[in-house]
């Protein structure tokens, strides 16, 4: 009796469907940078509240965590974990997918455009790259990535072409997204290790859910608060919740499936769709140099991808 190839792989292996997932969560993504940008007026937090952006993004990203959690739960998934040293994996891995990671991201968030921060963050896919080459040895360092690199980081340059009213590089907005880009490309690469660990939608929930907590512990320690809770904050709150608990869990998951060049070239969306967002639900200025970051940054994801992985 023949049986089907198709039924013995898993759902977030076969070719339509890593599609359908990737395009989710990048999409998801994209959308986040107006939405923390409209959370931050909503709730009347302004550039030097930090404890009160730690408070936020905590709630977020706790509430994210324990939904994911219970839908693991619901479906049966184990939670098998028993070595101390897996626990201190899933610590390490909290702090930096999500801990450090947002904690970087809102801040530069509040010191810069949406549109310029969602271009900027780009950067992660092509370190994600190179630092993969440097620590598996299933991945080469080949002359198509090298080119995709060189493209890539010329997109990142050119958001500093033309003058100051265009918007130049600012540590605490820019070097921000820096941080925070770096922090997600070492991330991604420590979900190889979290597959092999625990399942992999247990981590992530595990991962959303302490890293969360320990950004509202510090939050509320710093006087954070949301000083204007109103119907359009908590909207935007819960949008937020949603993306990062579908876009986590999704992304999470067909990593740990495929190699990280199949999954990464939707990554490309990222920057393009937080930057039209921004300046469609912000009202910023769509500078010319951004439609060009964007484009070179998408075509150096889409050539270190093309071909095979």
């Amino acid at each position: 009796m023949k049986v089907d190839h198709q039924s013995r792989i898993s759902i977030f292996q076969r070719p339509a469907w890593v599609v359908v997932f990737a395009l989710t969560a990048a999409i998801a993504w994209g959308w986040a940078f107006p939405l923390i940008k409209v959370g931050f007026n909503a709730f009347g937090i302004t550039a030097d509240m930090t404890g009160s952006k730690m408070l936020f993004a905590g709630i977020r990203f706790a509430a994210a965590g324990l939904i994911v959690l219970s839908v693991a739960r619901s479906n049966g998934r184990s939670f098998k974990m028993s070595k101390l040293i897996d626990w201190r994996f899933i610590l390490a891995f909290a702090l930096m997918n999500t801990t450090f990671h947002y904690f970087f991201f809102y801040v530069g968030m509040s010191h810069s455009e949406g549109s310029r921060a969602a271009i900027l963050n780009s950067l992660s896919t092509f370190l994600v790259v190179l630092l993969a080459c440097a620590c598996f040895k299933s991945d080469k360092l080949t002359s198509r990535k090298i080119l995709g690199c060189t493209v890539g980081f010329s997109g990142i340059l050119a958001l500093n072409l033309g003058g100051a009213e265009s918007g130049l590089f600012t540590w605490l907005g820019d070097g921000m997204i820096i941080l925070n880009a770096i922090c997600s490309a070492i991330s991604n690469l420590m979900t190889r290790g979290l597959s092999r660990r625990i399942d992999v939608f247990v981590g992530t929930g595990y991962s959303l859910t302490i890293g969360g907590l320990l950004l509202i512990i510090p939050g509320l320690a710093f006087g954070g608060t949301l000083p204007r809770v109103n119907m359009l904050g908590i909207i935007c709150l819960l949008l937020l919740i949603a993306i990062s608990a579908i876009g986590f869990a999704l992304y999470n998951k067909l990593l740990s499936c495929n190699p990280v060049g199949k999954v990464a070239i939707y990554n490309s969306l990222i920057p393009i769709v937080g930057a039209v967002t921004s300046c469609l639900c912000l009202g910023e200025t769509f500078h010319l140099k951004y439609a060009l970051a964007g484009g070179l940054a998408a075509l150096g994801i889409y050539i270190i991808n093309k071909g095979k992985n």
